[in-house]
C-alpha cells in the first residue's frame, strides 16, 4: 500500500494546517469564543466560514461541482486528521457531524430533485441537519430491527408516528432524515423519509443533557406525532431504510475515525512541549523513563489507528463496504482518543486538569467515541463474526 498523498491533497493538506494554526486555535483561548453549550460561538463561527470558503478548504467531501473539493476517502483522511487538530476546525470546513454523514448519503443516494432541494443548501452552509433513527428502549439503537417508529401510507404521503432520542444536531436543524418502520419484513422494513424542521408534526421534546461539550444543536429527543411526507421525499426506494443506514454509517464512521485521530495528536502536541522544559528531580520530565513509555505508547497507537483508518478509506475509494476495516478503525481510533488525551493530561498534572487548555475539553469529548455510530462491543461483534465466516481469510492481502 503506497501512502504517499497525490500532490494536491498534500497541497490541501498543507493549506488546512496553517488555517487551523492561523485562524482557528487562537480563539480556542478565548472565552468570549464559546456557546452556552461549549462549541464555538455562531459569530465567530460565520466568520471563519466564510475565511474557509474564500481559502477553497470548503465542504471537502462534496464534488467540485457542488461547491466542495472532490476528494476521495483516502484524501479525507489526510485532511480531516489536521482539521481535526483543533475543538473548533471540522466544523468550521462544513466537514463535522452530523452534516458530514448526511451530505455524503445524499449526494449517494437522493435523486437529483432532492438534492438541489435538500443537499445542496446543506453544502452551501446555509443550513444543518439530523440524521433520526436511534430510539429509546425498546426501540432502535445499535440493532435497527427494533425500530419502533412507523409509517403508513396515505395516498401520495406517508403519515410518521415515533419516539427518537440522542438526535444529533436536531436542536439546530432545518432538514431532517429519518428512519422508521414500514413493515415487519426482517431485511426490507425500513424506510427512511426527508422532511423539514416546521412539518407540522414534528416535536423537539429537549435538548437532552450530557457530559458535554456538544455538537451545535445537541442530542435532542424528538417525537413524531402525525407528520406527514409526500412519497417525493421518500429516500430511495420502500424497504431500503436498512441501506441508507449502511450506507451512510460506513463512511461516516470512518470520518469520526479521521477528525478523532488529529485530536489525539493534538494532545501530545500539547504534552510535548511541557515535558521538554518542566523539570522534574533536575532533569526534564521527557528525560524521565515512565514518561517516554507513555508518550511511546500513545504515539504508537495513533499510528496505528492512521493505518488502520487509511486502509479502511482506500477499500472504500475500491467500491469496498470494508466493513470489518472500518470496525477496526472505529474500535482502536476511539480507544487511542482516550488514552492519548488522559496521557497528556497525566503528563502536564493539574494544568491539564484545568482549563487553561482544551485538554479537559477533549478528554470529556473522547468519553463518547466509544458509544457514537456503534458502541465498541458491536464493532467487535462485527469482525468476530467476519473471524468465523472467514477463518484465515481474514487477514488476506488484496
Amino acid at each position: 500500500m503506497d501512502f504517499s498523498l497525490a500532490p494536491e491533497v498534500e497541497d490541501l493538506r498543507q493549506r488546512l494546517r496553517a488555517f487551523v494554526d492561523r485562524e482557528i486555535m487562537p480563539l480556542e483561548a478565548d472565552p468570549a469564543a464559546y456557546d452556552e453549550h461549549e462549541n464555538i460561538a455562531p459569530a465567530k463561527l460565520e466568520a471563519l466560514r466564510g475565511k474557509a470558503k474564500e481559502a477553497g478548504l470548503w465542504a471537502l467531501q462534496m464534488p467540485k461541482a457542488r461547491g466542495g473539493q472532490g476528494l476521495n476517502v483516502a484524501g479525507m483522511a489526510a485532511c480531516y486528521e489536521e482539521m481535526g487538530r483543533s475543538i473548533f476546525g471540522p466544523v468550521v470546513f462544513n466537514c463535522a457531524a452530523p452534516d458530514d454523514g448526511n451530505m455524503m448519503l445524499l449526494e449517494k443516494t437522493a435523486t437529483e430533485e432532492q438534492k438541489a432541494r435538500w443537499l445542496q443548501p446543506i453544502v452551501d452552509g446555509k443550513l444543518r441537519s439530523a440524521f433520526a433513527m436511534t430510539e429509546p428502549m425498546p426501540g432502535a439503537g445499535s440493532d435497527p430491527g427494533l425500530m419502533l417508529s412507523r409509517a403508513e401510507r396515505h395516498g401520495d404521503d406517508w403519515v410518521l408516528n415515533g419516539h427518537k432520542w440522542f438526535i444529533t444536531g436536531a436542536d439546530a436543524a432545518e432538514h431532517f432524515i429519518a428512519v422508521v418502520r414500514t413493515s415487519e419484513d426482517q431485511r426490507k422494513g425500513l424506510t427512511a423519509f426527508l422532511f423539514h424542521r416546521d412539518t407540522p408534526g414534528l416535536e423537539i421534546v429537549r435538548r437532552i443533557p450530557i457530559m458535554g461539550p456538544e455538537e451545535h444543536g445537541g442530542h435532542c429527543e424528538l417525537r413524531f406525532n402525525g407528520l406527514r411526507v409526500p412519497d417525493s421525499d421518500r429516500l430511495m426506494n420502500v424497504g431500503d431504510g436498512l441501506k441508507v443506514t449502511q450506507i451512510r454509517l460506513g463512511t461516516a464512521r470512518l470520518t469520526h475515525c479521521m477528525r478523532w485521530l488529529g485530536m489525539a495528536k493534538r494532545a501530545l502536541e500539547i504534552a510535548r512541549p511541557h515535558v521538554a522544559e518542566r523539570q522534574s528531580f533536575g532533569v526534564p520530565l521527557a528525560e524521565h523513563e515512565g514518561v517516554q513509555w507513555l508518550l511511546g505508547e500513545a504515539a504508537m497507537a495513533i499510528e496505528v489507528g492512521r493505518l488502520l483508518t487509511m486502509r479502511a478509506a482506500v477499500k472504500l475509494d475500491g467500491g469496498d463496504f470494508a466493513r470489518k476495516e472500518i470496525s477496526m478503525a472505529k474500535i482502536q481510533v476511539a480507544d487511542t482518543l482516550h488514552e492519548a488525551v488522559d496521557t497528556a493530561i497525566q503528563l502536564l498534572g493539574a494544568k491539564g486538569y484545568s482549563k487553561d487548555t482544551p485538554l479537559e475539553w477533549m478528554y470529556r469529548y473522547a468519553r463518547q467515541a466509544r458509544l457514537v455510530d456503534g458502541a465498541s462491543e458491536v464493532h467487535k461483534m462485527v469482525l468476530a463474526r467476519a473471524f468465523l465466516n472467514d477463518g484465515l481469510d481474514f487477514w488476506g492481502w488484496e
